[in-house]
């Protein structure tokens, strides 16, 4: 029988969440409740909810219950995918810990566990933070007299059988995000990331919820895991009935091997559970909001001058762009590749990082100051985890390029990874990094990562190198931002194949895909922000012609897509004309006067009722003001898609909605009577707008229509 448990039951509680741990029998921690509050619970209720979920003695299985832990023990006869994987020379290979008195706080949890005969110890962590993300990670420690070889450490946390139906995301260069859907059926479910980065097919959050959950509602549980390198996630269901979802690093052969008195702390693993997938989302958005890299200024319209100009860099040039920038209302200008020795194509000179003294004699002073003369901050590219074979640095030091066996890995985009966990290479990326960076006056560094870690080894050992050159970045990132507090760092990898809340802890800004066609656009930004909040998403206005994708698009959708994030523009605005330069005038205006909102305030996304229309906005914290965005992304099958509904508002106050917008979008045009000759717009309470809803404008493709939304008892009037 199973001892008395009331002395070793934990309830951490948040806001929106409970999670209740079971520490019964000296074992390691087995959650029996995460989900939805359960309020006070006193110490007989406590254990009336564990001996509920007890499971019963199966036929033909094990003659006690299986208990199942969030570090899941093949030794207590779980069937499933174990925690730990690994041994010493094929011994020790399945450990039973038996674990001390828990350390606990109110929304905290950690406990310790050995198996001397296994020659292992664990160090189990759980925190549950004020609004309700659970996160946990691991920590096994080798306390044997040889070595241990970890193969893999993976958490797992339970599902309730309700969780039938799988969400993640799949996707490819340009084309990230895509969420893909399918039944939890007997097996596993398992998304496997070797590229050494993140990858633009990762999934971002694995989720699992009652059949057909969606934006606002369904119960859905989902885990991420923060780590840039390779990793793993997972749901698996077993013939039992048990469910769990989980993750952690993906190891490479022999990359992790425990010396006596070594250890291994898993990355943290994420849950976030909620009614809907906009409550889920909100608990990443808060978690990031609270993290000390989190930015603290006004997120400034934003100019790369990549797509402009490439690597044709010419002062002249780029002196222009940069009084047509400042004349339009861009407040921070990065110049992208192409500034350092050697580099007149992507075939050269990655790892030189020198201004070339060829294009610029003069250093990159002159093109700076002129930035900042205009009231313009300056932010710089580079690519400091790599290196072209064709470079200074690759020639005198070969050994810096991580390899296996000898031989180069192959080449991708002309280029190799430099071996950050090399002193030398280390040392060399972090001086001349810190040298440009005390020299010019640079508010923001665009952090690129251009190729997959394929064949990625250490040298002469031959070891894998990924996980290890993981750390390492995170170390170069953290000793830049400890010398220069004030920097700013985005994170770029071919796009968006480097966001997760590793990354996330040292950056202020992702790009999420090379492609900034607003079509496509409104889909990668939308299934971004299941992880990342707005004000650090990069949203561009590109070239009326897509470099990516070749389709051409007006202004105004182009620019409405890009207002809901870290408004920029990736265009050569000299060949803008008059019209189209004061039409970005009047958007960077109107994303300046609702930025505030739309960084602080809570995404709301509607579920399709129409495949053609995507409805999206931003409640302020009081529930005062919202933004509204109806894209019309293609051809309804109706005349009219009927009434648009928005959910989030006080229901009892009355509140103002309006057409807003800039340029094209700013005229309101023929269509329902509420919309199109009122400027003054239509008042409802929040529950009509909630549950009677608006006569949708009608509308060609490819158009975005943009609502302000008042409460008339606010203490100003939005306005733009």
């Amino acid at each position: 029988m199973r001892s008395e448990p009331t002395a070793s039951i934990v309830h951490l509680r948040a806001r929106t969440v409970s999670v209740v741990v079971d520490l019964g029998d000296g074992r390691l921690p087995e959650i029996v409740h995460w989900g939805a509050p359960l309020g006070d619970l006193d110490d007989a209720t406590l254990t009336s909810l564990v001996r509920g979920g007890v499971r019963d003695v199966a036929p033909n299985g094990p003659d006690r219950p299986v208990r199942l832990a969030i570090l899941p023990e093949a030794s207590e006869a779980w069937l499933g995918r174990p925690g730990i994987s690994g041994s010493r020379a094929g011994a020790d290979w399945a450990p039973l810990f038996t674990t001390e008195p828990p350390e606990t706080t109110e929304r905290s949890l950690r406990v310790r566990g050995t198996d001397t005969a296994a020659g292992l110890s664990v160090l189990m962590e759980l925190e549950l933070d004020e609004e309700g993300l659970l996160r946990t990670r691991a920590t096994l420690g080798n306390t044997g007299t040889d070595d241990f070889q970890l193969d893999d450490l993976s958490i797992a946390l339970p599902l309730p059988a309700r969780a039938r139906e799988i969400l993640d995301l799949a996707g490819r260069w340009s084309m990230e995000r895509t969420p893909q859907r399918a039944p939890l059926r007997v097996g596993a479910w398992v998304r496997e990331n070797r590229r050494g980065r993140t990858g633009a097919e990762s999934p971002l959050v694995l989720s699992v919820g009652t059949p057909g959950f969606g934006f606002a509602a369904g119960e859905v549980w989902g885990v991420h895991v923060g780590h840039s390198g390779n990793q793993r996630h997972y749901a698996e269901r077993l013939a039992t009935g048990d469910q769990v979802v989980g993750g952690g690093e993906l190891l490479l052969p022999g990359e992790i091997v425990l010396p006596p008195a070594g250890s291994y702390t898993s990355p943290w693993l994420y849950g976030a559970y909620g009614d809907g997938l906009d409550a889920q989302a909100a608990l990443f958005h808060r978690h990031l909001r609270a993290s000390p890299a989190h930015p603290a200024s006004a997120r400034p319209v934003t100019l790369n001058v990549w797509e402009a100009v490439y690597f044709a860099h010419d002062l002249g040039v780029l002196t222009e762009l940069a009084d047509i920038a400042a004349s339009v209302g861009v407040e921070r200008y990065v110049l992208d590749d192409g500034w350092f020795r050697g580099r007149r194509s992507d075939r050269a000179g990655l790892g030189d990082w020198t201004v070339d003294p060829e294009v610029w004699p003069d250093g990159l002073h002159p093109l700076i100051d002129h930035v900042r003369s205009l009231g313009m901050q300056f932010g710089l590219w580079f690519e400091p985890e790599m290196v072209s074979t064709d470079s200074e640095q690759a020639r005198a030091h070969p050994e810096w390029i991580l390899s296996t066996g000898g031989r180069l890995p192959l080449p991708s985009r002309h280029q190799q990874v430099l071996d950050l966990t090399h002193p030398g290479a280390f040392a060399h990326v972090l001086d001349g990094m810190t040298a440009i960076l005390t020299e010019y006056d640079i508010a923001a560094v665009k952090w690129d990562h251009n190729r997959d870690l394929v064949d990625a080894g250490h040298g002469a050992s031959r070891r894998p190198g990924v996980h290890a050159q993981t750390l390492a970045a995170y170390r170069l990132m953290d000793e830049l931002r400890c010398r220069f507090p004030s920097l700013e760092i985005e994170s770029c990898s071919s796009g968006g194949s480097r966001i997760d809340l590793g990354v996330l802890e040292r950056t202020q800004r992702v790009w999420p895909s090379d492609c900034s066609d607003p079509l496509d656009r409104q889909r990668i930004n939308r299934w971004t922000t299941q992880l990342v909040p707005l004000e650090l998403l990069g949203t561009h206005i590109a070239s009326p012609r897509s470099h990516t994708t070749a389709r051409t698009h007006d202004l105004s959708f182009r620019a409405a897509t890009a207002l809901f994030g870290h408004m920029g523009v990736e265009w050569d605005l000299r060949e803008a004309d008059e019209r189209e330069r004061a039409e970005l005038r009047d958007w960077f205006a109107l994303y300046r006067a609702y930025r505030g909102l739309l960084h602080t305030g809570r995404l709301v996304r509607e579920d399709p009722w129409d495949e053609s229309l995507q409805l999206t906005g931003v409640v302020a914290p009081d529930r005062s003001r919202a933004l509204l965005s109806l894209a019309v992304t293609g051809r309804s099958e109706v005349v009219r898609p009927g009434r648009f509904t928005f959910r989030g508002l006080d229901p009892a106050r009355r509140y103002r909605i309006r057409p807003v917008g800039a340029g094209e979008s700013g005229r309101p045009e023929s269509g329902p009577e509420w919309f199109g000759t009122d400027s003054r717009g239509i008042v409802l309470t929040g529950a009509a707008l909630a549950h009677a809803g608006l006569q949708c404008p009608p509308s060609p493709p490819e158009r975005v229509h943009l609502f302000d939304v008042t409460a008339l008892d606010a203490a100003t009037d939005a306005t733009a």
